[in-house]
């Protein structure tokens, strides 16, 4: 009996010590940064929103902020699943307990205490972990249900040895009933699943809001994705450069970076960026100024350059080059943002153009081919955009015309009314979205995900989180789901059936043919099933959540 005692508790206590495990991610010092430079060792608990402090390489963020000075590839598997580290520069997030791997790095402190992202982790794992699903009541009612069947079979027995004559029997046999239908195996079928459910999910960067909603992403058939945020990063990205008039591509970009240099805009930040990634170096110019709504201008190598979209064109009375008619065509029928590079003067006229597409995330077609693998047969993608932009996202996804659904031009408030139609053709719908537009729709879906990226309003919408902003994290869950199922219809079978078998014996039907059970033996075979229920709820542990990196 301490044998399965034990284990049990191992069982439990591995299971709790998630919680545990993310309060020790803290570290319990943090180096802030005084006005005179120096970095001082204070406690984490004094550090407050508008700190800068230092991390050093190898050290844990002390609380959320962004980094303003330095770059470090920061470890956030603790936090998000993801096993390798993410580069991250001024202006990016980190959040508490990441760990920067490889040099140091200056960090303005935004949220302390209950306000960082780990905090609200913690609380979801806790509320996870107290809540209770079907399969719970279920159990309860069993275990409910068998007391009076053990105080009955036990009653009926005492009362049927009785009636041979043989009272000494009888309580020996009354006795092993009762101990043999202790419902200790019963009642630790469900919230021992459910308790390395919420363990593990929460290792791979999965946070379960809601019980109900994890036990039926099993039965979804339906998934819809939000497109901006969800399939794309939301940022705009540099997918095209073409040039004119004898200027080449390289040419194109480097002189539209220089101009774009001083800019704010999200489309020049996307522009230079590009610019960097391919050529690694900067580009400069003077005299900047912007043309409002039209575009910018600047001067490179003493030439007065202009970058800007068809207005800027119509501003200075000319046209678009038909060098460029059939890229432009192409990249227009994407529902991309087309740029021109101008040279402004006596004779304006247009070097080249650039095209911009929010850029899709390069693990989203994985994630829709991971789906299909899983059986779902209706994958669908919604998004307020341009059906020609939908489309091409939806081309470079691998939709598959006829099978697969794009719902495009959909009107914020009109979001919800999608999930309702795909439910009413008798679909169960799981809907993935991260921002506040997308909250009725989480809420309506059979099971809503939230990015974590996201909103706190589509977080507080949905019943499971993905830490990270991957969307193969939805193949997991469906995972998890089936496996975490599973496991309790297989502890509940077991821990059902053990008594069906073993509450008849105890009571004596085979003493005809010489076979009884003493008390003790009774014991040992209640802590058998109860050693079973807690290895097999272990097994969890195997279910591999996270997707390949």
């Amino acid at each position: 009996m301490l044998l399965g005692h034990w284990q049990e508790m191992k069982a439990i206590g591995q299971a709790q010590g998630a919680l545990a495990a993310l309060a020790a991610m803290l570290p319990d010092e943090a180096e802030r940064i005084g006005a005179d430079g120096r970095a001082t060792p204070v406690p984490v608990a004094e550090l407050t929103v508008g700190d800068l402090v230092l991390v050093r390489s190898g050290s844990r963020v002390p609380a959320d902020g962004a980094i303003v000075e330095g770059e470090a590839e920061v470890d956030e598997s603790m936090i998000t699943g993801e096993s390798r580290p993410v580069a991250k520069g001024p202006g990016e997030r980190v959040v508490a307990g990441t760990v920067a791997t490889d040099s140091a790095i200056r960090v303005r402190i935004d949220a302390v205490g209950d306000d960082t992202a780990l905090a609200g982790i913690q609380r979801l794992v806790s509320q996870a972990q107290a809540s209770r699903g079907r399969g719970q009541v279920l159990a309860d009612r069993f275990a409910a249900a068998l007391f009076y069947v053990a105080m009955g079979v036990a009653a009926v027995t005492f009362a049927v040895w009785s009636l041979v004559g043989d009272v000494s029997s009888g309580v020996v046999r009354t006795v092993t009933v009762l101990v043999i239908a202790c419902p200790h195996a019963l009642g630790l079928a469900i919230p021992l699943v459910i308790a390395i459910t919420t363990a593990v999910s929460a290792k791979s960067g999965i946070l379960i809001k809601d019980r109900l909603a994890i036990e039926r992403m099993r039965t979804v058939d339906a998934v819809l994705f939000d497109k901006t945020g969800t399939l794309t990063k939301g940022e705009h990205t540099v997918n095209g450069v073409a040039g004119a008039g004898g200027v080449d591509a390289d040419e194109v970009l480097h002189l539209a970076a220089a101009v774009e240099s001083d800019s704010e805009h999200p489309l020049a930040r996307a522009i230079v960026a590009h610019h960097g990634h391919v050529h690694g170096g900067g580009a400069s110019a003077s005299d900047f100024r912007s043309r409002t709504g039209k575009g910018v201008e600047a001067t490179v190598d003493g030439r007065r350059l202009a970058v800007g979209g068809p207005a800027l064109l119509r501003e200075i009375g000319i046209e678009a080059p038909s060098a460029l008619a059939g890229d432009i065509d192409r990249w227009s029928r994407r529902g991309a943002t087309v740029l021109y590079l101008v040279e402004t003067g006596a004779a304006s006229r247009t070097l080249g153009a650039l095209a911009l597409e929010d850029e899709v995330r390069p693990e989203a077609k994985q994630a829709i081919a991971d789906l299909r693998a899983q059986g779902i047969g209706t994958i669908a993608m919604i998004t307020g955009d341009a059906r020609a932009v939908a489309e091409a996202v939806a081309a470079d996804l691998g939709f598959v015309e006829g099978r697969d659904e794009v719902f495009a031009e959909v009107l914020p408030a009109d979001k919800d009314q999608a999930v309702a139609d795909l439910q009413a053709r008798g679909l169960t719908v799981a809907m993935i979205g991260d921002g506040v537009n997308d909250a009725p729709a989480l809420a309506r879906a059979d099971v809503g995900i939230a990015i974590g990226a996201g909103t706190d309003v589509a977080i507080e919408s949905a019943g499971v989180v993905l830490a990270s902003s991957d969307p193969r994290g939805v193949t997991g869950v469906i995972r998890l789901s089936k496996a975490s199922y599973r496991k309790m219809v297989e502890n509940l079978a077991w821990a059902a059936g053990y008594n069906v078998v073993a509450i008849p014996l105890a009571a004596g039907v085979l003493a005809w043919a010489g076979f009884t059970l003493s008390p003790a033996v009774g014991a040992v075979l209640m802590s058998a099933s109860t050693i079973v229920v807690a290895l097999n709820a272990q097994l969890l542990r195997r279910v591999k959540l996270t997707p390949e990196s």
